[in-house]
This record gives C-alpha cells, structure tokens and sequence, in this order.
C-alpha cells in the first residue's frame, strides 16, 4: 500500500466537472493499492497518516500531525501508484490490486479515518478525477506499508 501525502493549504477533486471532495488545511493522500495488501497494513498507514509530524510549529519545526493541527484529509485512489516502473519505457500493473480487493480497502480505510474523528473527504474510486491543490511549502513524501 502506498500513500503519497501533499501538504496542503488547499485541495479538490472534480469529477465530469462537479467538485466530489475539498478540503482546506490539511493533506492531500493519493492512496495506491497492491495485491498483497490487507485491513492490517490499512490501519497502519491510518494510524501514520494522522501522526505523521509534517506540520510545522510555532517555531517553523515539521513537529505537527494533521491531529494536532485539526487538519482535513482528501482522500484519493490512484491506481498508478501501483505500478512497476523499474523495466523499460511503459508502467506496468501486475502488483496493483484488482479493482474489488483496491476498493475494498479504499472504503476500509475512509471507515478508519472517520472513526478516528478526522474530517475527510474523497474523490469517487474508479473515476476519471481531476486533482486541484495548493502544496505547502511544498511538501510531498511516500508512505509504504
């Protein structure tokens, strides 16, 4: 499972030119899942997604989680985040997980965040999505579980 976190001032995502999820402060997750991923390997990049220090402090130190903060989180599945681009020219997908068991978790892990009380939105599993965002700073890093 791999999760590729923004930091945001601003994030939204559009579907067939209607807005699906925004949020403001907070992080931007682009949520790629693989085939041996399962609810275990959900749950710890749950629990690191709302306690990851990337926020900065009143002296400007990244010591700040998305909870301390009382940030929001969009939440976004991308399939090619998945894919093996070590060979040649074009990515390949073998390691993805199949649309059933990526959804699966997609879902799992909105369950997750909620019952952890963060406010999140989504983009629609499956859709063609157009991602807007403000980056702060920026900030960007790829989390594996």
């Amino acid at each position: 499972m791999k999760a590729l976190l923004q930091r945001v001032t601003q994030a939204r995502v559009t579907v067939a030119g209607e807005t699906v999820g925004e949020i403001q402060q907070g992080l931007l997750v682009l949520l790629g899942v693989e085939r041996d991923d399962d609810t275990a390997k959900a749950d710890k990049l749950v629990n690191k997604l709302i306690a990851y220090r990337i926020f900065s402090d009143e002296a400007g130190k990244m010591n700040c989680s998305l909870k301390d903060i009382n940030g929001e989180l969009l939440l976004v599945s991308q399939f090619t985040l998945a894919a093996e681009t070590n060979k040649g020219l074009r990515p390949g997908f073998s390691t993805a997980a199949p649309p059933d068991l990526a959804q699966e978790l997609y879902q799992y892990m909105i369950a997750a965040l909620k019952a952890k009380s963060i406010k999140i939105q989504t983009g629609q599993f499956g859709a063609n999505m157009q991602v807007s965002l403000t980056n702060d700073g920026p900030v960007t890093f790829l989390l594996e579980a």
